[in-house]
């Protein structure tokens, strides 16, 4: 049977940050219990055959789905439990902001079966902090990870950025080093990205602020490697570095093309033949749900060359790569020619081994366009 994971995304947050185009409100908390309510019909009212797959990851992602209480919490974990069988469930991880967590809270969501908590941290540097508009400090941090250690989490992540306009190499080792003292078991490090619709790509455009080089961006990216391996940590997808048997096997599913189910507002589903999202509008989302129907807003067939190169691209930013066989026979040629352009335009970057498909640590660098050159 396949494995699957299930993603819950809680909209709401107490500020939005510069570079985010998640589907976030700020200071509506007023609306979360409306909020959850639709969210459990809609878990409830789930069309989906779930019998047919294994699901052992949940992700409740945000937003900042801390801001919801313990109760909250409970309320739309037993509507999963009603729905879906969760008996072999391995990883439970929520997100949370420094500061806007309380031991007690977390306290009461591990009580809940919640396994890892994930903590975005961002930064150490006020400055930065400051220009990313976050609104916690580094105290922040240190209080909330000691409340979470207290509350008895073993498996916490730390969301870290880099490649922030007047971030120094300087800046980022420091970063890299005060969190590593934490010793979290787990830490995503982001390269900061501009994405439309932000408050960030409104001031790059209107030429406010400078993104960094690439050279500057080359350094930082061996900067992350080198200062996560010396302290045990190993890199097991372009962004994110683990203690050993500490990967995020949620965001796994994604990377090996497994099946997910999404619930909330903008949430994705994938069930191996057609992808599907919902309204990024909590009015909508809250309102068709009343109404008795689907929060869906569009569905996406996935032809055979469409899942290969979802495989390819998903599978090149995991440092194990992608098996060979999953390229069905009928498409083999046409994939072994791409293969062959992309290792005469990117030599020494693909390593084609024990019917695997993988890149060398150079070729990590250049993911998304060996990617898009070996693609159908």
């Amino acid at each position: 049977m396949n494995t699957a994971g299930i993603y819950i995304h809680i909209p709401f947050c107490k500020s939005k940050c510069i570079y985010c185009d998640f589907y976030s409100i700020a200071g509506q908390n007023d609306r979360i219990e409306n909020f959850v309510n639709a969210l459990i019909r809609e878990i409830e009212t789930c069309p989906v055959d779930t019998t047919k797959w294994t699901f052992d990851t949940i992700f409740i992602g945000g937003g900042t789905p801390s801001l919801l209480t313990a109760n909250q919490i409970e309320k739309i974990i037993s509507a999963l439990k009603k729905k879906i069988d969760l008996s072999k469930l391995k990883e439970f991880t929520i997100e949370a902001n420094p500061g806007e967590a309380p031991k007690e809270k977390l306290k009461d969501f591990y009580s809940l079966g919640i396994n890892r908590l994930s903590i975005g941290v961002q930064s150490f540097k006020s400055e930065l902090l400051q220009f990313l508009s976050r609104i916690h400090s580094a105290e922040d941090v240190f209080r909330t990870f000691q409340s979470a250690r207290d509350a008895g989490f073993d498996n916490i992540n730390c969301d870290l950025i880099y490649n922030i306009p007047g971030q120094s190499l300087e800046d980022w080792q420091d970063d890299l080093d005060t969190l590593v003292k934490l010793n979290p078991e787990h830490i995503s490090a982001y390269s900061l990205t501009v994405e439309h619709d932000t408050k960030l790509f409104e001031l790059i455009q209107n030429k406010t602020v400078q993104m960094p080089g690439d050279e500057l961006h080359q350094h930082f990216n061996t900067l992350t490697l080198s200062t996560l391996s010396k302290n045990n940590y190993t890199q097991y997808e372009i962004s994110n570095y683990s203690k050993s048997n500490k990967e995020c096997l949620h965001n796994l599913h994604y990377w090996d093309n497994d099946f997910y189910l999404g619930f909330g507002p903008s949430a994705h589903s994938y069930d191996g033949k057609k992808r599907w999202n919902n309204y990024s509008n909590l009015d909508r989302y809250i309102s068709l749900i009343e109404n008795g129907k689907s929060p869906v807003e569009s569905f996406d067939a996935i032809t055979d060359i469409k899942r290969i190169n979802e495989i390819i691209g998903f599978g090149l930013r995991i440092t194990k790569g992608f098996k060979i066989s999953r390229i069905p026979s009928n498409l083999f040629n046409q994939f072994q020619k791409q293969l062959k352009q992309a290792q005469i335009k990117f030599p020494k970057m693909i390593i084609e081994e024990n019917n695997r498909i993988k890149l060398t640590q150079k070729g990590m660098n250049f993911a998304d366009a060996i990617a898009v050159k070996m693609m159908l």
